[in-house]
């Protein structure tokens, strides 16, 4: 049902796009038909196959290590009230600071390559998978925590065998949101400065007024950020059949 519901998707869209473009008789330098884009899709496939590999290893990297640093925060702050207590707030105060507005200074300090992209898109998807997990590892019965202090179980044991177990659902949570955020990071990243990416080649193509081959390039990462997620939510399937046959709940 999900294949068929993402098909019959892509085909309502395909109608309403070709639709809008003989209601309002645009030119193709403005809004290329989708048959104008699947021609310079084709004609571009080496160019496009390139840099979409490029964008999907800044994403999966950046997505790998946001995740592995917010896991391990969140765990440090759901331990310590004295790092929850410092911590919390200054992880709020950093989401006021537009991230986009760090992209130039990013680039500076690590320069064009995919150095500065991984760390846009860790920085988008930090404070998500930190904050999803670490209210699942907070939100825990009382009683259970009772139950494992009279039993002598201490604060270590109390996290790997009863709030991580019950947090994994947040967690999956989390990473689902990451997975549709991660691609904004890396294809800002590419915009402010790149020589490779699909962002980078949605600049170009826009420069030289290649708008068919612009409009090629946001629907392969369209088609990157949903494969992204349907990965992202197979994993986040399992973490939580595993939750429900090692927790408590």
């Amino acid at each position: 049902m999900r294949f068929w519901d993402i098909f019959l998707a892509f085909l309502v869209g395909l109608g309403l796009w070709q639709s809008i473009v003989v209601l309002t008789e645009a030119p193709h330098y403005i809004l290329p038909s989708p048959w104008r884009v699947a021609q310079a899709a084709y004609e571009s496939r080496v160019i496009i196959a390139e840099n979409a590999w490029v964008t999907a290893v800044e994403v999966v990297l950046g997505l790998a290590i946001g995740t592995l640093l917010g896991v391990a925060t969140a765990i440090q702050l759901a331990l310590s009230k004295t790092a929850e207590r410092l911590m919390l707030p200054i992880l709020v105060f950093t989401q006021a600071v537009p991230v986009f507005a760090l992209a130039p200074l990013l680039t500076l300090w690590f320069g064009y390559g995919m150095g500065s992209k991984i760390v846009m898109t860790v920085l988008i998807i930090y404070f998500p998978v930190t904050s999803a997990f670490h209210d699942g590892l907070t939100q825990i019965d009382r009683g259970y925590r009772d139950l494992s202090l009279s039993m002598g179980a201490g604060k270590l044991n109390f996290m790997r065998h009863i709030q991580i177990p019950n947090a994994l659902p947040s967690l999956g949570t989390g990473l689902r949101l990451a997975a549709v955020y991660a691609p904004i990071g890396a294809v800002i990243g590419e915009w402010v400065g790149a020589s490779k990416g699909l962002g980078y080649l949605m600049l170009l193509a826009n420069g030289r007024a290649k708008i068919d081959l612009m409009f090629a390039s946001l629907i392969v990462l369209a088609c990157l950020t949903v494969v992204l997620h349907i990965a992202v939510g197979v994993l986040a399937a399992q973490l939580t059949r595993y939750a429900q046959g090692n927790s408590f709940k």
